[in-house]
């Protein structure tokens, strides 16, 4: 598990508040799938029967321009 650093706990705070109120915009979306990303250290293993979607997470980043 990563720590999470508090100005960022605050940036997350702020992006969740304006996602839930339909206010956030794509550069603030952007920024929030980078942040997360790259505070990321690994995915955790699945368990067995758990259906995936046939699009990669990179795939779907890629529609929003990342």
């Amino acid at each position: 598990m990563s720590i999470i650093s508090p100005e960022l706990q605050n940036k997350l705070s702020i992006w969740r508040s304006k996602a839930a109120a339909g206010t956030i915009t794509l550069e603030e979306m952007r920024e929030a799938i980078v942040a997360l990303r790259a505070g990321r250290k690994g995915a955790a293993a699945e368990p067995k029967g758990t259906k995936r979607s046939s699009r990669s997470a990179d795939d779907l980043l890629g529609d929003l321009g990342l």
